[in-house]
């Protein structure tokens, strides 16, 4: 099993390029069996989320090739409509298979899903939107048993703009018979571009960007090419170390995407400066404490939360930070308590007072935004810090250290 070592309180400087958006990749790449054809997906970052995924769809018959960031999936010879355990399990998001699949083919059997260890991932919303389109849903002995051989369109009302859900049910609506109306449906970037690559792909859906999505039922949907929009928060994780080390600038990113990364960020002290698809980030003379509350798009993103108390950790005074997505998303907290940090948790709010100097220790991760926050404390910290169970990272940023190293960061990946 690999770890990091990191050498910290080096200075960051250069330019990082920002990968594809895992979390915009893994539902198109369902998406691809809702054709018979193949389906080309560019800039596809190299993460064991991705590669699992691929794995899930050769599993159920497509044909996969991913060659330097290109990926291609065919999807006409599709025979297996089951997906087990043993795979669903290590990623949550292998749950988005069940839409596509139903709609295309009436009926699917997937395992409930797994994931990051932190939380409940109920996908109660993803089977209400199922059941509205008309599928019947069975539970038995841990699997899902959805049929439904001619879906019809709906009005689906989510209690929560979940953005799974929002997905799963976009999927399986647009070869329903009719119209399907989403309410309060989740707007974050990944569902955008989702949207997007299936109307390329023949589906009629407006409202892209809203909390209303309206989905038209095609006969049948044909094959495209897309390039995946650049991940908001990889680019969100660097902005934040260039914030406490750095005088970096960020290449290929969506800047609408990260306004309210940018706006605390600017409130912090550091100093910004945009370009079309660019971002420069100069640290702060001295980081001010600044309170986030979490919120879905496009408030401050929960992937951002664990990074953004690692700076906090080095402000000059208190903070607050409120978690108002996963209530009980801290298992960083503790580790970086380790690292010299005072950090106080209360439910799901974190109070961080900020010290002077961060210092090394033996860190564990346990989940990849977690483990990034790490990555951070370690860079930011006096000494050596050793950062494990680092497989968690590599499900979400594409070869991390590689990138901190770049910059001049001291971070090297070694065998326990």
């Amino acid at each position: 099993m690999d770890k990091f070592v990191i050498y910290g309180q080096k200075p960051l400087s250069g330019t990082v390029e920002i990968s594809g958006a895992k979390n915009a990749v893994l539902p198109m790449m369902t998406a691809a069996l809702l054709t018979d054809g193949v389906t080309t997906i560019n800039k596809v970052p190299d993460l064991r989320d991705t590669r699992t995924m691929v794995r899930l769809l050769e599993i159920v018959g497509a044909g996969v090739e991913f060659t330097n960031g290109t990926l291609t999936i065919d999807a006409s010879t599709v025979n297996n409509l089951v997906a087990p355990y043993d795979l669903v399990k290590t990623m949550r998001a292998s749950f988005y298979i069940m839409g596509p699949l139903l709609g295309r083919f009436g009926n699917v059997k997937v395992s409930m899903p797994g994931g990051c260890a932190w939380g409940p991932r109920p996908v109660d919303f993803h089977l209400m939107g199922m059941e509205k389109l008309g599928a019947e849903i069975e539970l038995d002995q841990g699997y899902i048993n959805a049929s439904g051989p001619s879906l019809k369109g709906a009005k689906i009302k989510f209690k929560y703009p979940s953005v799974g859900a929002t997905g799963n049910v976009v999927m399986a609506a647009v070869l329903a018979n009719g119209m399907s109306i989403i309410e309060n449906a989740a707007r974050e970037p990944d569902i955008v571009q989702l949207c997007e690559m299936l109307n390329l792909m023949g589906a009629k859906i407006s409202g892209l960007g809203t909390t209303i999505l309206s989905i038209e039922g095609v006969k049948e949907l044909k094959p495209t090419e897309i390039t995946v929009i650049p991940d908001r928060i990889e680019a969100g994780t660097f902005l934040i170390a260039g914030a406490a080390l750095g005088d970096i600038t960020l290449n290929n990113v969506k800047v609408g995407h990260l306004q309210s990364v940018l706006d605390k960020l600017e409130e912090c002290g550091a100093s910004i400066n945009v370009g079309e698809d660019k971002i420069h980030i100069i640290k702060a003379n001295e980081i001010k404490p600044v309170n986030v509350t979490t919120n879905v798009y496009p408030g401050f993103p929960t992937d951002l939360q664990a990074q953004w108390i690692a700076l906090m950790c080095s402000a000059s005074g208190k903070s607050i930070i409120m978690d108002t997505v996963y209530h009980d998303r801290f298992s960083h907290v503790p580790e970086l308590n380790r690292l010299g940090a005072d950090i106080t948790l209360h439910e799901n709010v974190a109070t961080i007072k900020g010290v002077t100097t961060l210092k090394g220790a033996n860190v564990m991760s346990t989940d990849i935004r977690a483990s990034a926050s790490l990555i951070l404390g370690g860079l930011m910290a006096e000494g050596r810090t050793d950062v494990s169970r680092i497989y968690h990272i590599d499900r979400g940023y594409e070869r991390i250290e590689n990138k901190f190293s770049a910059l001049g960061g001291g971070i090297f990946r070694e065998s326990e």
